[in-house]
């Protein structure tokens, strides 16, 4: 029977640390206690739960598998012993979430940092990347998307209307012109981030779809390449209204035919269950509510 907790603890820090030097370091213990809660923990299990060697340690299979449990397991506890010591369910513990590069970087990493500033018992570990992240093989607990999730497993819940919208850093508009219609931007210069296909296809007036075709000589897998193509007058830039508030806020940049607009692409956040979501994520994912509620951020990209 797995009956105790300091190895379930220990196994949980060595898994987080990748080190079981480092695991007995930050649990305050020697080596050998960590290695020997260790050794003990796979003989109950009966299963190798680490590969070990001089230099590395990997998690096995039946390792992960466990180490979703405990993870589990330990929050429930760690969150009752809390409020039954203080009256308020306070999060603590790892929170992992994964995110786009540049949403997250604007949008998910500040408030990660507020919610660590408020609450010292809780650690952060954001995954930035823009393909589709594996929730349960990589142990994100919360993932955000945009646009409509794929993986039909887990439960998802919406943060916040989106668009993407048209835009271009004033100095190429003085330069080349400020399209009145959709015509106007053909053979203009358009900044094409990651496997987008041409032409644009946008929602205009009365929601009529229209096509636009601009030359696409800039290409990038990394849309803040993209992004500071864009700031730097490559270009047109085709990208979500929430990630460019603050450019054009600033003036930066500026909403090319801000008539048109893609079809909705929502914010969403991910996670396996809501009956065993922990306290961290909860508080987290109303943290990301509010952070994009501001109506400026998407009140002006809806075509009319």
């Amino acid at each position: 029977m797995l009956d105790d907790l300091n190895e379930l603890r220990t196994f949980r820090r060595i898994a987080a640390l990748g080190s079981l030097t480092a695991a007995a370091r930050d649990l305050g213990v020697g080596l050998a206690v960590v290695s020997k809660r260790l050794t003990t923990l796979e003989r109950r299990a009966g299963v190798r739960l680490i590969q070990r060697s001089t230099r590395s340690l990997s998690i096995t299979d039946e390792g992960q598998t466990l180490l979703v449990q405990v993870e589990r397991a330990l929050d429930a506890i760690e969150s009752a012993e809390e409020r039954l010591a203080t009256g308020r369910d306070e999060p603590m513990g790892l929170l992992r979430v994964g995110a786009p590069v540049s949403f997250g970087r604007r949008h998910v990493a500040p408030v990660l940092g507020r919610l660590a500033a408020r609450h010292p018992r809780l650690e952060v570990d954001l995954r930035l990347d823009d393909r589709v992240t594996d929730l349960i093989g990589e142990r994100i607990e919360v993932a955000i998307r945009i646009g409509p999730p794929r993986d039909s497993t887990m439960i998802m819940r919406r943060l916040a209307d989106n668009r993407r919208i048209l835009v271009a850093a004033p100095d190429y508009l003085d330069r080349h012109g400020r399209p009145s219609k959709p015509e106007d931007v053909v053979g203009l210069e358009g900044l094409s981030y990651g496997d987008a296909t041409m032409p644009w296809r946008l929602l205009g007036p009365g929601g009529v779809e229209t096509e636009f075709r601009l030359r696409m000589r800039l290409r990038s897998d990394s849309g803040d390449a993209v992004h500071d193509w864009a700031l730097a007058g490559a270009g047109i830039m085709l990208k979500s209204a929430l990630d460019l508030s603050t450019d054009l806020a600033a003036n930066r940049l500026e909403r090319v035919l801000p008539d048109y607009a893609s079809a909705p692409s929502p914010v969403y956040a991910l996670f396996a269950s809501a009956q065993t979501m922990s306290t961290r994520a909860r508080v987290f994912i109303d943290a990301m509510v509010v952070e994009l509620a501001d109506p400026g951020n998407t009140s002006a990209v809806m075509p009319t």
